[in-house]
């Protein structure tokens, strides 16, 4: 098999996991292909002894056409591949050295299984939907979202006003520090931490989630993937800022942008030793009760 590994804040205190699961592939006979900046940083530090071919670029991974891709760091680096990744349709696998990974969720611990999963084929693919968007007042290289597209204030403590239509149908006007459209991938991000709810991997479903509303009998608002949402912001200052996932642009106050589902999915490794419930129990403490 052919993997690519990728990973971008690297830490010296990752050192040791690198050298493992490089040393897996190695002893499963895998091709390995490394993203350059972690190739420099296994040349500098870690004792393997071996020159990896690299890539740096998402069209020198598709033109390598690896099998897998495996991220080492947390939930942002997953974020990251996944511009490179784009719609290859290259699986993913997280192995997760951060902190709180619900994408990433192969436990350090848990290294030499997943790769052996891998290589007897013992695995599954998750599908996630991706959010593109559009605006004609914005030119995207990458103009889409695994997790989610949010519209917030800029320089300014000002609420904005975002004009929200579903399928050219008006619904509101949110006066908030800004707005979320989050996927059910996304809905453990940025969402949950506004008062989004959790939406199993699958669902065919989008969530709307204010953030720091004005009015506090607005909610999140769950909707099917297949509506189109389009959103008109406007403020007391000339600019808002506009990101999908980690990337963030600014737009013009009374800017339009348009959000859909995206012609692609992206292809998430699911092993046996991964399960969406055991990881929500896990991160999120849920049954913990310190009273026992």
């Amino acid at each position: 098999m052919k993997v690519a590994v990728f990973g971008k804040l690297i830490t010296p205190d990752s050192r040791p996991f690198i050298e493992k699961l490089h040393r897996d592939l190695l002893s499963f006979d895998a091709e390995i292909i490394v993203y350059k900046r972690l190739n420099r940083f296994i040349q500098d530090h870690c004792d393997l002894g071996l020159d990896f071919e690299e890539f740096s670029n998402y069209r020198e991974l598709h033109a390598a056409k690896p099998d897998f891709l495996i991220t080492i760091g947390g939930d942002g680096t997953i974020l990251d591949a996944v511009t490179l990744i784009r719609d290859s349709g290259i699986p993913i696998l997280g192995i997760n050295i951060g902190r709180l990974g619900f994408l990433s969720n192969v436990s350090r611990e848990k290294i030499t299984d997943a790769i052996a999963a891998l290589h007897e084929e013992n695995y599954s693919i998750d599908e996630r939907f991706v959010l593109a968007m559009e605006s004609a007042d914005l030119n995207l290289e990458i103009p889409f979202a695994l997790n989610e597209v949010t519209v917030s204030r800029k320089d300014t403590t000002a609420m904005v006003t975002v004009h929200t239509w579903i399928n050219n149908e008006y619904l509101n006007s949110y006066w908030a520090d800004g707005l979320i459209i989050s996927t059910p991938t996304g809905s453990t991000g940025y969402s949950l931490s506004c008062g989004g709810p959790i939406i199993m991997p699958g669902s065919e479903s989008f969530v709307i989630t204010p953030i720091a509303p004005h009015n506090l009998n607005v909610r999140p608002f769950v909707i099917p993937n297949k509506y189109s949402i389009r959103l008109k912001v406007e403020g007391r200052e000339k600019q808002f800022l506009v990101s999908l996932d980690s990337r963030i642009y600014s737009l013009d106050s009374g800017s339009e942008l348009t959000v859909n589902l995206g012609s692609f999915r992206i292809r998430m490794i699911k092993t046996e030793i991964q399960n969406f419930a055991e990881t929500l129990r896990n991160k999120l403490l849920w049954g913990l009760d310190r009273r026992n």
